[in-house]
């Protein structure tokens, strides 16, 4: 008896000593008191980085090239205050400190501060308001952060390392009104009773060559979508500077001098648009960026509140009111890529009399079927295949060639890191806040969850009935159809980078077998194009990308053509 219990004596020694070294390592993170003299809600970021070739909070990413970053909630944080990052803080992509390889790295801290709100719903919720910068936690005015250190880190060495946030990101310039874009911010009632504050809706507004000049005309108003626009994009007045540096390289591309290129197509659109024989149209583009991300997906939600309606009903005949818009549903078109093709066709559809065509490129999944790779309906989990023995990850993003720099678990884990309760400001929180329905603490339902990707079918069965589109589509085509004939128009790349052209396959299944009325509209793809193909067959992706404006338009004006009900203004815009 002796004998074995020196045995198993030694077994649990040798045990022990074979065991991983407990972390030692700390941070210990604080902001001066010069930043603000009020205690502070919100995310503390921890960001390590193995080079200076941009500050830490730049090189968060999905793709191979991203650096470390620990996050932690804090509430009630005031100056001198020092929080504790340590090894249980969740991480990405190292999900613990004590994981980290030893190594000299520059170290940084953010301060992603939260406010108060109190919803209408009842609920009180802690949430990082828009600053007028789009939702970017490492660009939000307003944000406190610290300057980058260079710092040994050695989680086996007993050590706490002191980081203070004594820099505060300035506040954004607003844009200034020039000949052709206008901005317009009106305050949102429906939107300010549901948030419990005053809430803002923007737009800028190009207006056509002559506008001044025409007071009697009337436009017709095309509504671009998509991600938090700063300013109206890719419009020059200005060509680009013959001798403008050119050694700017585009990974995504892999083409040198893009930021050229980009200044030329802006130039180019000028031209286009100030010329004799150009259609008339107003074109805006909306700001509704809010305190979960960018934009809204300008669809009424539990989580978000009736943007839907707010765009519809209070942004857009203003809009029209100000720039004289025609102010009919025949007149207006909407369009789009990524998030903005999602919004148009979801749009087009929610309010189908208000609108009379959409024009939805490299759409956000528009079938849950194919939830980028999961069927959320059918699936377990939605980070890993099911399997008898082996783990196999779902990817989350690839290039034209198939080969995969992200997993879907990745992506996740990245947006936990920066946010708990859906509140990163990343694509894949911002789905679950515009499509769940609210939980009891306030904030989204999780479809899954974030660190296991176990689904909730509950939740997507909710998500099914109110955001699905496909089966929106289906399930009410006998009411939906006559207002949607011609209407649709949808086009993607069959190499979509996050793989968005399978919900595509999905819903044109279903659209061609539309009957009573046929849906008379365009589903097209693109041969080994990337995202975000919007249909045009005769140049590369990174041209037509910039073209949105103008390449829509000989199908809106045959589409105004056979559809404009008798007596409509065909004349006034024409100049």
């Amino acid at each position: 008896m002796k004998k074995l219990i020196l045995f198993v004596a030694m077994l649990l020694l040798l045990g022990t000593r074979c065991t991983t070294p407990v972390a030692n390592l700390k941070f210990s993170v604080s902001f001066t008191a010069d930043m603000t003299d009020q205690a502070q809600d919100g995310r503390l970021l921890l960001m390590l980085a193995n080079n200076d070739k941009s500050e830490p909070r730049n090189q968060i990413v999905d793709g191979l090239s991203t650096q470390l970053v620990f996050g932690v909630d804090v509430e009630g944080m005031k100056p001198g205050d020092e929080i504790t990052v340590d090894a249980s803080a969740f991480g990405y992509p190292i999900q613990s400190l004590k994981d980290v390889p030893a190594g000299d790295y520059y170290v940084q801290a953010l301060l992603n501060r939260y406010e108060t709100f109190t919803l209408k719903t009842g609920h009180t919720v802690k949430l990082p308001p828009d600053q007028g910068e789009g939702q970017q936690w490492n660009s939000k005015p307003g944000n406190f952060y610290s300057k980058p250190i260079k710092v040994a880190v050695d989680p086996a060495k007993k050590e706490t390392i002191k980081v203070v946030m004594d820099q505060k990101i300035p506040p954004i310039t607003e844009p200034k009104d020039t000949k052709y874009i206008r901005h317009i911010k009106i305050q949102s009632k429906l939107l300010t009773e549901f948030w419990g504050r005053p809430m803002f809706l923007g737009a800028h507004v190009l207006v056509p060559e002559g506008f001044d000049d025409h007071p009697e005309a009337r436009y017709p108003l095309m509504i671009y979508h998509g991600h938090f626009p700063s300013d109206f994009g890719g419009f020059s007045e200005t060509p680009p500077d013959p001798n403008m540096d050119t050694t700017d390289y585009s990974a995504r591309f892999n083409i040198y001098g893009y930021k050229k290129i980009q200044a030329q197509e802006a130039y180019n659109f000028y031209k286009q648009w100030s010329s004799k024989n150009f259609p008339r149209f107003l074109i805006i583009e909306i700001q509704h960026a809010n305190p979960y991300y960018d934009d809204s997906y300008a669809v009424n939600s539990a989580n978000l509140g009736p943007y839907g309606d707010a765009i519809m009903y209070e942004l857009i005949p203003e809009i029209e009111k100000q720039f004289r818009g025609i102010g009919q549903g025949w007149a207006r078109f909407t369009y789009g890529g990524s998030t903005g093709g999602w919004e148009a066709l979801a749009v087009q559809m929610f309010y189908p009399d208000e609108l009379n065509g959409c024009f939805a490129a490299c759409p956000d999944p528009i079938d849950f079927r194919a939830y980028c790779l999961v069927d959320i309906y059918k699936d377990k989990n939605a980070y890993y295949y099911e399997s008898d023995f082996k783990k196999l990850e779902r990817p989350g993003f690839r290039n034209y060639l198939g080969q995969i720099t992200a997993t879907l678990r990745e992506m996740n884990h990245r947006e936990l890191a920066l946010g708990t309760k859906s509140r990163s400001g990343q694509q894949w929180d911002i789905w679950e806040a515009v499509y769940s329905p609210q939980g009891e603490d306030g904030y989204p339902k999780r479809l899954w969850d974030k660190v296991t990707g176990e689904i909730d079918h509950s939740v997507a069965e909710y998500w099914k009935e109110n955001y699905d589109l496909r089966h929106i589509l289906q399930r009410d085509w006998a009411t939906l159809g006559p207002k949607l004939q011609g209407k649709i128009h949808i086009y993607c790349g069959d190499m979509d980078n996050y793989y968005l052209n399978n919900a595509v396959y999905l819903m044109e299944e279903f659209l061609k077998k539309t009957k009573n009325p046929f849906y008379g509209g365009e589903v097209d793809y693109g041969d080994r194009a990337e995202h975000c193909w919007n249909g045009d067959h005769n140049n590369p992706n990174y041209i037509s990308r910039l073209r949105y404006n103008t390449m829509y338009l000989p199908k809106i004006l045959k589409r105004i053509e056979v559809s404009a009900p008798k007596g409509a203004d065909l004349k006034s815009w024409r100049y």
